[in-house]
């Protein structure tokens, strides 16, 4: 072989550092995802809506830990083993409370005591709104006396009715908790989410921050959507498995009629079920949604004899793989499922 001489050997002489450096700066480049990884806060989340919220606050730092998974509810469920690990691991917890994820109270206090716990349920300017009952509507059983006779045959509730953030008595016995359901409580929560995690985690204060900036623009963008998809079907009444969508109608101005059961965790009764059936003939509701987790013969039962037809709607995204999206397709499936089923019905 031959070697190289002069300018020849000159030009190799240059190439070579250029073509090490590369080579070099992958394991650096290795090491700095390592330690970025490393670096983000160990998050668990409760429920699949509040994991897509955090999720998108915390993209660009680290992903956060999903307790309740698969097409499982916070209604019914129990704590594993693995559950009971990540939240001992936490430095930041997020949930929306006792109202609904009441099998997380006693672990918390037990599991959470080194992490920040964020109770979503209290995040300022937050529209909550009371149980619905009387009529079309059982008495829900949370161990208080209620006036059901304040409940109108409409179950309408303007804004002047709704409580907002530290306005509200902090009494997890007196208002719904599918808060979620209303793309500005998204809001709200995502602003407190923000927050705990910047306090939590300063060194990604600008990340979260941008993260969430960008969140609120397309929370804002899929009101508007939403309130399109729904505007046909405005005035047409339906029923629902259990009273969960209050804040998705009070925002879109569309009309619950009546629901199967208030609580999905007891399946109502043979008298429960006739006055529901009774109630489609009168109030012509045109439709009645079943839920993916939960027993659909009943809702066959309902409508049974009658011209309403039956459809599914998923509020706690049973059915949807859980991430940064999640939110927003959830969504977009329940205002969907809406308008198809009463605008054929």
């Amino acid at each position: 072989m031959k070697r190289a001489k002069g300018p020849a050997l000159k030009i190799l002489a240059l190439r070579m550092p250029a073509l090490a450096i590369p080579v070099l700066a992958i394991p650096a480049l290795l090491f700095a995802g390592i330690m970025r990884a490393a670096d983000a806060p160990v998050v668990v989340t409760s429920i699949k809506p509040i994991h897509s919220l955090v999720s998108a606050i915390m993209q660009g730092v680290g992903e956060p830990e999903l307790i309740v998974d698969g097409a499982a509810s916070p209604h019914t469920y129990n704590l594993k083993p693995s559950n009971a690990r990540a939240l001992q691991n936490a430095k930041v917890i997020f949930w929306v409370g006792p109202g609904l994820e009441a099998f997380l109270e006693k672990p918390l206090q037990a599991l959470g005591r080194d992490a920040s716990i964020a109770e979503l349920d209290n995040a300022p300017g937050l529209v909550k709104l009371p149980f619905r009952e009387g009529g079309a509507f059982e008495p829900h059983d949370d161990g208080d006396e209620h006036d059901s006779a304040s409940a109108t045959p409409e179950h309408e509730h303007d804004h002047a009715e709704a409580t907002h953030g530290a306005e509200a008595d902090h009494d997890h016995g007196t208002f719904d908790t599918h808060l979620w359901l209303d793309p500005m409580n998204a809001k709200a929560m995502a602003a407190m989410i923000t927050t705990t995690l910047v306090a939590a985690d300063p060194a990604n204060a600008l990340t979260y921050q941008g993260n969430a900036r960008a969140l609120d623009d397309r929370l804002d963008a899929l009101d508007t959507e939403l309130k399109g998809i729904v505007a046909p079907v405005k005035g047409k009444p339906f029923i629902v498995f259990h009273d969960a969508y209050q804040y998705f109608e009070h925002r879109y101005g569309i009309r619950v009629a009546g629901s199967i059961t208030v609580s999905p965790e007891t399946i109502p009764g043979a008298e429960r079920v006739s006055e529901i059936h009774r109630k489609v003939g009168e109030l012509g509701a045109t439709c009645v949604f079943a839920e993916p987790q939960f027993e659909p013969r009943l809702v066959n039962v309902v409508i049974e004899g009658t011209s309403a037809k039956s459809g599914v709607l998923d509020p706690e995204a049973a059915t949807l793989k859980a991430g940064p999206d999640l939110y927003f397709t959830l969504m977009r499936g329940i205002a969907n499922s809406m308008k198809d089923c009463l605008s054929s019905a």
